[in-house]
């Protein structure tokens, strides 16, 4: 269970790091939206996309699952 959580926890954190880096390489590529598009950084644009993609799709499957002795708040008594 300890390393369930441990797994989930950084896994989450990379996530949050990896869509942040993300952004912040779509914004350098196109200059913070006022480049041309001749001048846009392509490269550095599917960087950061791929970077986005990465934490979203991480993120997705890091929290769709559960261990044993992991509730779910909806199941709970008020």
């Amino acid at each position: 269970m300890h390393v369930y959580k441990a797994v989930t926890v950084f896994s989450t954190l990379f996530a949050i790091v990896a869509v942040v880096v993300g952004f912040v390489l779509l914004d350098e590529a196109t200059q913070r939206a006022t480049a041309a598009p001749e001048e846009v950084n392509v490269a550095l644009a599917v960087a950061g996309l791929l970077a986005i993609a990465a934490g979203a799709g991480t993120y997705a499957f890091s929290t769709r699952f559960r261990a044993a002795g992991m509730g779910n708040h909806k199941d709970e008594a008020d």
